[in-house]
């Protein structure tokens, strides 16, 4: 029997599926009674990996890659803040928004991985971009972060420019690519099957009950 069940979740920082997807497998867990019997990885993927490290701005950027209308931007904006805050969740979107470049944090995210920390530091930069309003493209910003949740500002920042480390999160995200994985979230389990999207908790007690019986 295996001890637990692996959940990869692929996914970006950026993206507001990906955390209210969590949030809702999260429920399933927890209202199943699976809190000891998960694992959770987080893996990176890039919904914009051309995007200048300065960003973009969110409306700007939905209109050009999209085709959305600002009265559609206001409105997919409203919708998922609420959808966000039936997770617990708060969205605070603002006109000055900025989508950035997220491949400096996938880095990161790999760094607290090796120190156990990256669940703590993924939830931290969900909080930081969605709720407090912060510019993740600032380095000066993401050190606050990783103080934020016990990790060594100083030592983290210093993988940024390490060429190895940066070049481990090109490598595991052409790996995810490879397996067929073009959108996220996708919820991956034991790293045989998959489930894409930000699904219903009723989608992930499912699966999860019928995968929790196939294990005993």
């Amino acid at each position: 029997m295996q001890d637990k069940l692996k959940i990869d979740i692929v996914s970006d920082v950026v993206c507001p599926w990906c955390i209210i997807g969590y949030k809702r497998l999260e429920s399933a867990i927890q209202s199943l009674g699976l809190e000891d019997k998960v694992e959770i990885e987080w893996q990176p993927f890039e919904l914009n990996p051309d995007m200048p490290t300065h960003g973009e701005n969110l409306r700007a950027h939905s209109e050009r890659k999209y085709g959305t209308t600002p009265k559609g931007s206001v409105e997919a904006r409203q919708n998922l803040a609420n959808l966000a805050a039936e997770e617990g969740l708060v969205f605070n979107y603002f006109d000055d928004m900025r989508m950035v470049n997220t491949f400096e944090l996938h880095v990161l995210l790999e760094y607290a991985a090796e120190q156990g920390m990256q669940h703590d530091l993924m939830m931290q930069f969900f909080a930081d971009f969605f709720t407090l309003q912060k510019d993740m493209s600032e380095r000066a910003v993401i050190a606050d972060s990783l103080a934020a949740v016990g990790l060594d500002a100083t030592e983290g920042l210093a993988q940024l420019d390490d060429a190895e480390a940066r070049e481990q999160v090109v490598q595991h995200e052409n790996h995810w690519k490879q397996m067929g994985i073009s959108s996220v979230p996708t919820f991956v389990f034991n790293r045989r099957s998959a489930l894409s999207g930000a699904q219903p908790k009723e989608v992930f007690e499912q699966v999860l009950s019928e995968l929790m019986a196939e294990q005993s």
